[in-house]
C-alpha cells in the first residue's frame, strides 16, 4: 500500500478553512469541492487510457481517451457524498456506485449497510472516497469488498489520515495482491480516545451537511 500527501499550497489552503470551526456548512462544502477536485487529480495519474487517432485543425495526431471499462468512483455514504461532485467534476465520464458503510461508536468496527455496485469488478479501476481515514476500519472493510468482487486497482481519496489509520490499512490489507494507494490532503497527528483525528477537522458528515448525529 502506498500512501501520497499531496504537498501544495493551495491544499494547504483550502483545509486549513476546512478545519477552522468557525466555517459553514456552505463554505465548507464548496471547499471540500474545491479540495476533491485537487485531489483527484494527483490520484488519477495512474488512470487506464488508450490511444486514439484524432485530426487538429492543423494536421493529424495521436492522443488518448480513457479506456474501457471506464473508472468506477465509489463514495462511502454519508459524509463521502460531499466529495462526489469534486471527482466528477474533473473526470465527468467516469461511473458511480455507492457502498453504505457505518462505524459502530463502541468497538469502532465497521459494518456495509448498503450498496449498489456491479456484481462484477473484474478489470475496474476503483476510486473510493472517503473523507477521514482515522481508525482505517471503514476504509480496508470498503477496499475488500470491492477486491473480493473484482476490482484490481483501487485509490482513496481522503481528505485527512492519522497514523494509525494508515498502519491499520496495511496490516488488514496485507494479504490482498491488488495495488492499493491512499491519496490525503495531510497526514495528522494521532487519533484520541474518541478515535477522531487530531487536530483534524472535527465530524466531516456533520460539518457538510449541518446535521448532529
Amino acid at each position: 500500500m502506498r500512501t501520497h500527501v499531496v504537498d501544495h499550497p493551495l491544499v494547504t489552503h483550502k483545509l486549513t478553512t476546512l478545519r477552522d470551526e468557525s466555517t459553514d456548512s456552505p463554505t465548507f462544502r464548496h471547499l471540500t469541492d474545491e479540495l476533491v477536485a485537487l485531489l483527484a487529480y494527483e490520484a488519477t495519474r495512474e488512470v487506464r487510457v488508450v490511444p486514439v487517432e484524432i485530426t487538429t485543425p492543423v494536421a493529424p495526431t495521436t492522443g488518448v481517451r480513457l479506456a474501457s471499462p471506464k473508472p468506477l468512483v465509489v463514495p462511502i455514504l454519508r459524509a463521502g457524498l460531499g466529495m462526489l461532485d469534486g471527482f466528477m467534476r474533473l473526470v465527468p465520464t467516469a461511473e458511480v456506485g455507492f457502498l453504505g458503510m457505518v462505524r459502530n461508536e463502541e468497538t469502532l468496527e465497521a459494518s456495509t449497510y448498503a450498496n449498489r455496485l456491479p456484481d462484477d469488478l473484474a478489470g475496474r479501476q476503483c476510486y473510493v472516497l472517503d473523507p477521514m481515514l482515522a481508525t482505517g476500519g471503514t476504509l480496508a472493510a470498503a477496499i475488500r469488498f470491492l477486491v473480493d468482487r473484482g476490482a484490481d486497482h483501487i485509490t482513496a481519496i481522503c481528505l485527512l489520515t492519522a497514523p494509525e489509520g494508515t498502519q491499520r490499512l496495511e496490516e488488514e490489507l496485507a494479504d490482498i495482491d491488488v495495488p492499493v494507494t491512499v491519496v490525503t490532503a495531510a497526514m495528522d497527528e494521532r487519533l484520541n480516545e474518541k478515535g477522531y483525528i487530531v487536530p483534524g477537522l472535527g465530524d466531516a458528515g456533520d460539518r457538510l451537511y449541518g446535521i448532529a448525529h
